[in-house]
């Protein structure tokens, strides 16, 4: 029995190779058949593509969509890559001819106006972007319109209606983006010298989120144009509890605070005590003007030199120098501010403020990072601190 089944099985193995090989000759015809129907532009288009020659594969694919009016997926491939290549006209013309084609499916001629929408927005013509955008509510693309919406408000700083698509769709801007809206409306009502309005915007800001630090630096200014900077000084205190390593932000607005109250001594205290807890090297430029100003030279450059040792940075060292200079004898403060300025040259890339998302560097502190835009993501630390971090 056994054997009779072994003959049977040796009987069925060329009848299965067989039967692949025909398989196979059917699959060959078929990729061979649509080879031949695909123009000789596309083949071009990937000869080039393989030889790192983007721009004249290009070419070759455009030649494919007008040889084949069918060709959709080309369209959009090609109207996404001019548009990552900044070529935002090329962009718009390929997704505008997807829409003027004839007896177009609705599938298409949404995806079409979605990403032309893109690319009026990457061209910064917020105007009719928004107005594709409003088209796109209703349909199965609406939630991406919104979102698109929003980033559009942003950039036209429509902040009111902002905070009107975030309360629709509550899923696409966290309360702490919603209370920066609020906050920006603060800052443009301060400008407009309307402090009751501020106020109020400023107090939603804080429902939204109780740890917005922004919202208590702007209650705090309102309260000095009030010259009420003991109730300043208090709110700018809690910035400690919202979040303390922002208390480098508002370390000069203290300052000047207790300089107008004549109470240095107790600015010294408090800032010091900062200092200590939560070192900044902004906490550190202004700690020593206040000890340079109430205590004098030698107690300031005691002070840079103690917080040097606790946390050694070049930043630091350039103002230990500083300190250093008025108290160095006549023959080597040549020398001090010869080594000064040759710190100061590899400083200058480190006093910079670091998107923790992007990693975009500015001088100058942001709320809303310029380059992701992202909210609340760059660090009130300097780069050099950064880095000593990580």
């Amino acid at each position: 029995m056994n054997e009779l089944l072994d003959y049977w099985q040796l009987l069925l193995i060329p009848l299965f190779f067989g039967l692949g090989w025909m398989a196979a000759r059917v699959d060959m015809r078929q990729v061979v058949h649509e080879s031949r129907a695909l123009p000789r532009s596309y083949f071009q288009g990937l000869n080039f593509l393989l030889n790192e020659q983007p721009d004249k594969a290009i070419d070759a694919f455009l030649e494919v969509a007008k040889v084949d009016s069918q060709t959709v997926e080309l369209y959009f491939a090609l109207g996404n890559l001019f548009r990552r290549r900044g070529e935002t006209e090329r962009a718009i013309r390929m997704h505008q001819s997807l829409l003027d084609l004839p007896d177009v499916e609705e599938s298409i001629r949404l995806h079409a106006l979605v990403e032309l929408g893109q690319d009026f927005l990457k061209a910064g013509l917020l105007d009719r972007a928004e107005e594709i955008f409003n088209k796109l509510q209703g349909t199965s693309h609406a939630l991406e319109a919104k979102r698109n919406l929003l980033e559009i408000y942003q950039l036209g700083k429509e902040w009111q209606k902002a905070i009107d698509i975030a309360r629709e769709v509550p899923e696409i801007a966290s309360h702490r983006e919603v209370a920066e809206y609020y906050c920006e409306l603060a800052a443009t009502e301060i400008m407009r010298s309307s402090p009751e309005a501020a106020r109020r915007y400023l107090e939603v800001a804080v429902q939204e989120n109780r740890k917005c630090v922004r919202a208590s630096i702007l209650q705090g200014d309102l309260l000095v144009q009030e010259g009420r900077h003991q109730d300043a000084i208090k709110i700018w205190q809690g910035i400690e509890l919202q979040d303390p390593s922002y208390l480098a932000l508002v370390a000069q607005r203290l300052l000047e605070a207790y300089r107008r109250l004549s109470r240095l001594p107790e600015g010294v205290a408090l800032l010091g005590g900062y200092l200590e807890r939560y070192p900044s090297l902004d906490l550190l430029d202004v700690v020593y003007q206040l000890v340079l100003e109430s205590e004098g030279n030698e107690a300031a450059y005691r002070m840079v030199r103690t917080e040097l040792q606790r946390n050694p940075t070049l930043l630091g060292l350039e103002k230990l120098m500083s300190a250093r200079l008025p108290l160095a004898p006549n023959d080597v403060r040549g020398d001090v501010e010869l080594a000064k300025t040759i710190v100061q040259g590899y400083t200058r890339r480190l006093s910079r403020y670091r998107c923790n998302s992007c990693g975009f560097k500015a001088r100058q502190f942001y709320w809303r990072c310029p380059a992701c835009g992202g909210w609340e993501t760059n660090s009130p630390r300097r780069s050099e601190e950064f880095d000593q971090n990580l």
